[in-house]
């Protein structure tokens, strides 16, 4: 380390500071300079910008005094220190100082000798140094000297013969030196080499080695510069209309690899693209297909757009999953247990879900069939995928269709497109890594269509185990075996999936949730998931049963447990609030405290609210979220006969209520009616909650019996509850979703449901808790109904 010494500030007789101190015999003022190397006996123009580089260069110049050239070891530092100057410079007199219109300083310096720096000097405005002058030693009268000195000589002037627009006067400049020490240092200080090489050449104080150096330096340089001649060659006899960039790019290559430098370019890309491709296990096909790419890349300027598209292609097919993935180790055993433990009920589902399992652990070769889980928002068909995956063993990965309306999102765009990519399933599998692995496509129940294609159309042949083995990507343009993953798709309802599609799928159906599941799942699952997420402990708030209940029943109607679980975690976060503030250490949350932490309750007993008087009859509907109750009401006025509908009511619908009053008119005097009378009132028939649009059939009972009611001025016993479409000879006919509707019944408080007799073998999916809490009503005719929901031996009131 270079040893940096202290001066006392000098003041003059009137005791004022000099400006600059004066130097001391031995002290050179240091100009540090970025990435060039002066050598002694050379002039070279060099420019300053630091403040207290331009300091040193007037100083010398004022007081017509040499200036030391150091190199910086690192370039990029600003403000240099002893550490960060190299230790042999070079002194040299500056010629000239000239200052240029825009304010740049630059000084014409001509080397003179070596020097070594043996200390820094404090106190002035610049670096300034004790040195120790290197006296460059006479030549020897050495044959090996001689020899060297002789060699060199040769190799410049063939160098300066070799490079273009060299002046005549330069070859006799260096033809005319006649001392080795001057003629090495020439040659080094103009030979296009790095400033570290020549750093290491100007400390070089041995005549002999410095000579070695710089002739295996010129020796180098020819070879590169025949190199380079033979490359122009070549390259000419082939170039024709190629620009000339592209023979730029040949040259800067040859050169690199004949030089061993070609890990940085584009030879080491080429080659690592190739061992990659080797380490991927394509197909045949596939491997054909990269590698005739890969040749294709090597023809390109890497610079080129198309370098870049065949690069990224290439990428992919690198990182997508080829290898066949290893054999599942299914243990249907603990697949039963991971699935208990992850979901509550769901009983169908879970032993489907396990044949499924022990099929594939007795055949791994077989194709399995592809799942559908059908069921309103929040019953857990998503985390069943999951669970499905933890219990195999397998990456699970999943595929949003919600919204997705353009068959490229399948199958990909194809390469001539500017961003192309591969479609969802592609970039699916790449992310998972592995070709075994679970792909849930979500809410394949949302999948659009337009200008774009049907993407609904791209999935016939991923969802089909048939054909998936060779399923054909559009970016890839090559076939992938899709046969390992395990497809689940899931959805709301089934109606807006295509036919093709849905035969191709197996569905499961999830219906919603009774009262008590609900509350066995929240107490299970959704208040310990709260409790962890709003950083409580279990020790620190107890929700008992009748506040779960009291939740489930007053702040939420759902199939599923989404809104019940955040109504949970607002219970949570009010009671986190307390703790975090100190006022409490411990909670206790029972039914009567949720009016204080969620409002009043949301949802009342509409039942009875809505039933006990003529013309208002209980109907059951299903929605894609689940089972609801539907209120119809009948009124009539006096009138021409007309039948006015509201409540936003779809053509099935309307038709419905229009059958209800051609078949009440029909048995007029079976409820004790004049048909003329009929003629001469008008029957208005609202559903309430006219903002949500109401369709289908399955009202057709509960409307007859709305009028029905109506006409004998009985009222509609307020616990019964129908469903069922209705014919023109009185025929209840079955409708669908019996479990929801059940479930929606119970949840309402109505004790008796009347629904077709056919629909009986529908009640096995209905869970024995609700099937014991509720009685039912089969109905064959319409006749049965009123003899079921209205009292009819009673009087007129």
């Amino acid at each position: 380390m270079n040893q940096v010494i202290h001066l006392p500030d000098r003041s003059d007789s009137q005791g004022e500071k000099d400006t600059v101190p004066a130097l001391p015999s031995d002290a050179l003022v240091i100009i540090p300079v970025r990435n060039m190397v002066l050598f002694p006996g050379m002039v070279v123009p060099i420019s300053i910008g630091r403040s207290s580089s331009i300091a040193a260069a007037q100083y010398a110049v004022k007081n017509d005094q040499a200036v030391g050239i150091l190199m910086q070891r690192n370039p990029d530092v600003e403000t240099p220190g002893a550490d960060d100057l190299s230790s042999v410079g070079t002194i040299a007199s500056i010629l000239r100082y000239v200052t240029t219109p825009d304010g740049t300083h630059h000084i014409v310096c001509q080397g003179q000798q070596r020097f070594r720096v043996t200390g820094y000097l404090e106190g002035f405005a610049f670096t300034v140094a004790r040195i120790e002058r290197i006296a460059e030693a006479a030549a020897p009268d050495n044959p090996e000297i001689e020899a060297r000195f002789m060699r060199l000589k040769e190799r410049a002037v063939e160098v300066l013969q070799m490079l273009p627009q060299v002046p005549a006067e330069m070859v006799h400049a260096v033809q005319g030196i006649d001392t080795p020490a001057t003629l090495a240092d020439l040659v080094a200080g103009y030979v296009d080499i790095k400033a570290t090489e020549k750093q290491e050449i100007l400390e070089e104080i041995d005549l002999r080695r410095r000579l070695d150096r710089v002739l295996d330096m010129l020796v180098h340089r020819i070879d590169v510069l025949n190199l380079s001649r033979d490359i122009d060659k070549r390259t000419k006899a082939s170039l024709g209309q190629r620009e000339r960039e592209f023979l730029l790019r040949e040259q800067l290559k040859s050169i690199q690899k004949e030089l061993g430098e070609d890990a940085s370019g584009n030879a080491a890309e080429i080659e690592e693209l190739r061992n990659l491709i080797e380490e991927a296990h394509m197909p045949e096909e596939v491997a054909k297909q990269a590698a005739k790419e890969l040749k294709r890349l090597e023809r390109m300027a890497d610079g080129s757009a198309e370098y870049s598209m065949v690069r990224t292609y290439l990428d992919w097919l690198i990182e997508v999953p080829w290898k066949a993935p290893e054999p599942d180790t299914i243990d249907v055993g603990q697949a039963r247990r991971v699935l208990d433990a992850d979901h509550f009920d769901l009983e169908k589902v879970k032993k489907r879900i396990l044949e499924f399992l022990a099929v594939r652990k007795l055949k791994p070769s077989g194709h399995g069939p592809i799942l559908c889980l059908v069921g309103p928002p929040g019953v857990g068909k998503t985390s069943l995928g999951q669970s499905i995956a933890r219990a195999l063993g397998r990456k699970f990965v999943r595929v949003s269709l919600g919204g997705v309306h353009d068959e490229a999102e399948i199958r990909g765009h194809r390469r001539t497109y500017v961003g192309a990519l591969p479609g969802n399933i592609i970039q699916a599998l790449k992310k998972a890594g592995t070709r075994g692995c679970v792909m849930m496509l979500d809410e394949i129940d949302k999948l659009g269509s337009g200008i774009q294609g049907d993407p609904s159309a791209a999935l016939l042949e991923v969802l089909d185990p048939e054909q998936n083995n060779s399923f054909r990507d559009n970016y890839l343009a090559v076939p992938y075996d899709l046969s390992q993953v395990l497809f689940i798709t899931t959805a709301n309802v089934l109606d807006p999936v295509p036919g093709p599609l849905r035969d191709r799928m197996e569905v499961l159906h999830l219906a919603g949730y009774t009262q008590e599941e609900k509350r066995e799942i929240a107490r299970r699952y959704l208040v310990t998931r709260q409790l962890e997420d709003s950083g409580l402990k279990p020790e620190q708030l107890a929700i008992t049963d009748d506040a779960l209940a009291a939740i489930i029943r007053d702040y939420t109607r759902e199939a599923g447990v989404r809104n019940l679980e955040r109504q949970i975690g607002a219970v949570c976060r009010r009671t986190a609030v307390r703790i975090a503030e100190g006022e409490i250490q411990t909670a206790r949350v029972d039914a009567p405290d949720l009016v204080e932490v969620l409002g009043p309750a949301k949802f009342e007993n509409e039942v009875a609210l809505r039933a006990g008087m003529p013309g208002v009859a209980t109907g059951l509907a299903w929605t894609p979220v689940g089972g609801d109750i539907l209120f119809i009401e009948a009124s009539r006025t006096a009138g021409t006969g007309r039948l006015i509908l509201t409540g936003q009511l779809g053509d099935v619908m309307k038709e419905s209520a229009q059958a209800a009053l051609t078949l009440v008119k029909s048995r007029a005097a079976t409820f004790g009616l004049d048909p003329a009378t009929l003629e001469k009132v008008d029957v208005h028939i609202h559903v309430p909650a006219g903002a949500i649009p109401k369709d289908g059939p399955s009202a057709g009972v509960a409307m007859f019996i709305a009028l029905a009611s109506l006409f004998m001025n009985r009222p509609v016993r307020s616990d019964v509850a129908m469903t069922g479409e209705i014919s023109l000879r009185g025929l209840v006919l079955p409708v669908g979703g019996i479990k929801e509707k059940m479930l929606a019944a119970l949840a309402a408080g109505i004790k008796k449901v009347m629904l077709p007799a056919r629909n009986r073998k529908d009640l096995e999916e209905v869970p024995l808790p609700a099937r014991q809490q509720l009685e039912f009503v089969y109905l064959d005719d319409i006749d049965e109904a009123v003899l079921a929901a209205i009292d009819v031996a009673r009087d007129a009131p």
